[in-house]
Formats: C-alpha cells, structure tokens, sequence
C-alpha cells in the first residue's frame, strides 16, 4: 500500500483494545484520496518518510516541507503546532493503566523545581513477566497507590524516571531546597558543584535512587534538555536515546524531545536493519534495537545483570514494540511485513503473532541508510572503515567535503554515495564494524556514569543497587537452567 506525504491520523483514541479502521489521507497536497489501514491503536509516525532512493529532478532542490522532518530535524520549535503533522510521533505515547498513569503523575507533583519533559519507564512501570508474585505486595513502597500495586503485579518495585530540565543549576538549586534528603553528601556543596558533576561527566545525567515520593520508592534521573535532545538526535553517547528506544511512559513531553526522539526511533530501525538479515521476524528486530544499549554497557560483563533481559522486555512488550515502531516500518521503503497474518483484522493486538518481515538488501539503499544514521555515531562507523580501506588522508577530506549536509547555509538531502555503497556492500563484515561502533559510542559514558554514582548517589545507595542487579543476574541465570 502505498502511502503519500502527508500522514494525518485521526486523535489517539482512549481503548487500548481499538481495532476500527482508520482514514489516510494521501498523495500531494492536491490529492484527496482515501485509503483506510486497520490499526490496534490510533497512531501515526509523523509525515511520510523520506524514500532510501535515488531522487528525481524535482527532487534536486533543498527540501524543507514536512515530509523532510528526518534528514533535517528542525531541534529550535518551541511548540506542538510545529511539528510536521498534528499527530506526529503520537506513536511514542504508550497506553496503560489511567489510575497507574495518574499515580505516577502525581509523582511528578511533588517537585516545585519545573520539569519541561519526564518519562517512565523500566520492569517498575512494564513488568516483564506475566505471572503475579506470589508473596503479595511488597514493602518496598511505604504508602504507595493501590494503582501501583497492581500495574507491578505485586512485585513492588522501585520506579525509575528521567526529567528533562532547561535549567541545570537552577533545578537543582531549587530541588535541594525542597528535597536535601535526595542528595547524597555532594548536595552539601551546592547546586554548582552538583550540576557541574552532572553536566561535565558521565552521559550528562545525575540519578537520586532510592527516595521515597508520595509514599513510592522511585529513582530520578534529571538531564538537561539540549543534553538530551543532543544524543536522541545524534547518538554521542546512546544512554538516554538507548533508553527510548523500549516502551516508556512519557508523562510531560515536549515539541523538540518528541521531534528529536522520532529521529531516534528511525535510526533505531536503521541501525538494526544493518544488522538483520534479509528475512527476519518482529521479535528479531525489536531484540536487536533493544539490545542496543547494552552492546557496550560493562554491566553485561559484569555478575550485576539479568542476561535474559532483553528477551524479558520483548517477549513480555511485543504490543509496545510493535505500537512504537510498525508505523516507521511502513513508511520505510526498503523493509515491510511479509506476513498473511497481518492482513487479519486486529492482528496488533495478537501477542502470539510474530510476524515475519523482509527487507531489500541492494546497496544503494542500504547506504543510503548509512549515510541517515545519527550524526555522532555514523562519523565513529566512517573512521572505522576509513581504516578498513586504507584511504589516504587528501582522499578522505575531500569525501567528507563533498558529503558535508552539516553546512548552515544548505539544505541537502543525505544520500549515499560510492563510500556508503561500499560500507552496506561489506557482508562479511558491516554487522561487526556496527557492533563495535555502537560498543565504543556507549561503552565511556556508561561506564563513567555508573563510577559517578557513588559521588551522586552516595556509597551506601550504590551498594544497595549492585546488590539488586546482581539478584536479578542470579535469577536470570537460575531460570535459564531451568529452561
């Protein structure tokens, strides 16, 4: 099915179990042509993808319409109505429970410092297994929300959240006011020093784990918005945009943030496409970009977490994958769902489907996807293969002048050229130079990160947490034997 410029969607509708028929409208702007799709949910992935294609004549010209959002993100809108369609990245919107969701909300509440973006997530808000504990809810929460309780199947376990903040130092100064006993000994010496610890080292975050907010034992991470912004949209360090890339609960959000993690979830795909196969399933593709951000991570080599965790996520939120990214997979045209099963009325809503897809291996689309990745991330891949191919240094200046699409005072469209080709060409060897571009993107400031926790966090909170996440490698291990 082919679908036009402009994807516009009706508002998201409030059941989660919906599975009416939605109107498209597509073509060019003089179009007003109808095509209805079935959809478990009412979402859009913003206006219509870019083609990995060669562009025509007409196409030649900068491009700066709607339809152009991913080559191009425009990170200085201040507001929704700038985004490029009204439901753009409404597909970043997960439903649950509305008294869990107000429950946390309220959370967000309790703070007087301003919070512009905040999200949820973790096995805190997406369990990740079915089954109830056994031993009824846990103490874990002082006076938390019935809600609570039963959205963690009475698992009781703490909630993980990040707030997006304009203003480092002065968030912090107020918080500390408010909240001295979040701080470990660090927030004595002021809000200047903590934000300079936040924004200076590591991914440019500063969690306070283990606090107690209306009666919830929670884990906040606050981050600057331009910070956060800056590697959705460029992957310099893969640690929050590694985050976004799973299911979370977006509880403020904002114009640029939602923009820029569009972007995100689009390089998320690409990035995973370079390392699939030619066919593959859902759960292959959905465990390749949620395994992204743990390529690097030196916890996996570490006793101090789950090995079947990624499985966990997947396996227990395939409706979430598939509401995040099924509408970015249609409007790519290098992959689609090769799958009858798709084809039955309110099939997002099986979880037993896994449905097969099937992507086109030529190398002039594929590197047209090399040259769409991240910013950050596609330079570490290119010195990579400079490398590789021994280019000489004249050679390799002049190929990054000729490819600049960094230039101010142009709008070019990013497409491969014979340098790309190569890279998507290289079979034998493309998944590993990825794997090791994405390991070394993450493998600094995750480890920096988690060394500035026990400044921020404090010793005794530190210890505490490894000592969860190595129950939880313990358990993983356990019930992998006894699969």
């Amino acid at each position: 099915m082919a679908i036009g410029r402009h994807l516009l969607l009706r508002p998201l509708q409030p059941s989660i179990a919906s599975q009416s028929r939605l109107l498209v409208r597509v073509g060019s702007p003089l179009s007003s042509n109808l095509v209805t799709i079935p959809s478990r949910r009412a979402y859009t992935a913003g206006a219509r993808l870019q083609q990995e294609t060669k562009p025509s004549r007409s196409d030649v010209a900068p491009d700066t319409s709607v339809s152009n959002w991913d080559e191009n993100p425009n990170l200085d809108i201040s507001a929704f109505s700038q985004l490029p369609s009204s439901n753009f990245g409404f597909n970043q919107h997960m439903i649950i429970n509305a008294e869990f969701k107000e429950a946390l909300r309220q959370i967000l509440w309790q703070f007087r410092a301003p919070i512009r973006y905040a999200f949820a997530y973790g096995s805190g808000v997406f369990p990740q297994s079915k089954e109830a504990a056994s031993s009824g809810p846990s103490s874990v929460h002082p006076s938390a929300s019935s809600a609570i309780g039963k959205a963690q199947l009475g698992e009781g376990k703490m909630i993980d959240f990040i707030f997006g903040v304009s203003y480092t130092q002065h968030w912090h100064s107020l918080n500390i006011q408010q909240h001295r006993d979040h701080y470990s000994a660090l927030g004595s010496l002021g809000s200047g020093i903590v934000s300079r610890v936040q924004d200076r080292y590591g991914a440019g975050v500063y969690f306070n784990p283990y606090v107690t907010v209306n009666g919830t034992l929670i884990k906040y991470g606050v981050v600057n918005i331009d910070t956060l912004c800056r590697d959705l949209s460029e992957w310099d360090t893969l640690y929050l945009a590694g985050r976004l890339h799973k299911p979370v609960k977006i509880l403020r959000d904002d114009p640029r943030v939602r923009l820029a993690n569009q972007v995100n979830l689009l390089s998320a795909v690409r990035t995973a496409l370079l390392l699939l196969p030619p066919t593959f399933t859902e759960h292959d593709l959905y465990s390749t970009i949620a395994g992204i951000s743990y390529m690097g991570d030196p916890r996996m080599s570490l006793p101090t977490e789950n090995r079947q965790k990624v499985n966990n996520i997947v396996t227990n939120q395939l409706a979430n994958f598939r509401y995040l990214y099924a509408p970015l997979i249609e409007n790519l045209p290098n992959v689609s769902f090769k799958d009858p099963r798709c084809s039955r009325p309110g099939w997002e809503d099986d979880t037993s489907t896994n449905a097969s897809l099937e992507q086109d291996m030529d190398p002039f689309k594929r590197g047209n996807m090399v040259r769409r990745l991240p910013k950050a991330f596609r330079n570490k891949l290119y010195l990579q293969y400079r490398q590789k191919f021994r280019i000489p240094q004249v050679e390799w200046e002049r190929m990054q002048e000729e490819s600049n699409d960094e230039d101010a005072t142009r709008i070019k469209r990013r497409e491969g050229g014979g340098f790309e080709q190569q890279i998507a060409g290289d079979e034998t060897g493309l998944k590993k130079e990825v794997s090791i571009a994405i390991k070394n993107t993450i493998a600094w400031p995750s480890m920096s990160q988690s060394v500035k926790s026990f400044l921020t966090a404090g010793f005794a909170r530190s210890w505490r947490y490894l000592g969860e996440k190595a129950k939880k490698y313990r358990d993983g291990k356990r019930t992998k034997k006894i699969e």
